[in-house]
């Protein structure tokens, strides 16, 4: 059942043949094929995905990895200005509703991780903070690493400013309908 102040994170279309991935605020992420996943009504409440640490802890986003998208990495934010990404074959496949593997050394200096995001070098960032602040920035510009090191700093915060949320921006072809 689902419980008071639960809700619906993300939603995903999937060719039956996907991978999933599933972080938490705690810094871990679970990888296990969709095919896991029962088909089921719309109504219904679901399976786990991932188990959770504590009453504290919180899912915070889900990617679906296809195999088209081998040749993205995965992003990892956190809270403090955090980031880094990594290989896809470095989360381990496993079954659904595990603990998962260590995505994010997570500290008091990083800061809980805010998201999870499929990235191509190609992309740019859109980086919300709490304050009300947005950058944009290229994915290129953060480097790939190992999956369970802190990351480097992505963005300067405030003393008292978190980031809010991070979005994907898709490279296109904008550039050259604004030139035409």
């Amino acid at each position: 059942n689902i419980n008071e102040g639960d809700q619906l994170l993300e939603a995903r279309l999937t060719d039956g043949n996907s991978q999933v991935l599933i972080a938490n605020k705690g810094g871990n992420a679970i990888r296990f094929d969709e095919a896991k996943v029962r088909s089921m009504g719309r109504t219904a409440t679901g399976v786990r995905g991932i188990t959770l640490a504590d009453v504290k802890d919180e899912a915070v986003g889900m990617v679906v990895v296809g195999e088209e998208d081998q040749n993205k990495t995965i992003l990892v934010i956190s809270e403090k200005g955090n980031g880094k990404r990594s290989e896809i074959e470095e989360y381990r496949l496993t079954n659904r509703g595990g603990k998962g593997v260590k995505t994010m050394q997570v500290t008091d200096k990083t800061g809980a991780v805010i998201a999870i995001k499929s990235v191509s070098e190609e992309d740019d960032l859109m980086i919300t903070n709490i304050s009300g602040i947005v950058i944009r920035m290229a994915v290129s510009d953060i480097r790939v690493m190992g999956r369970a090191t802190q990351g480097v700093r992505v963005i300067r915060l405030d003393k008292n400013d978190d980031i809010a949320d991070v979005a994907v921006v898709r490279d296109s072809d904008d550039d050259e309908m604004e030139e035409g």
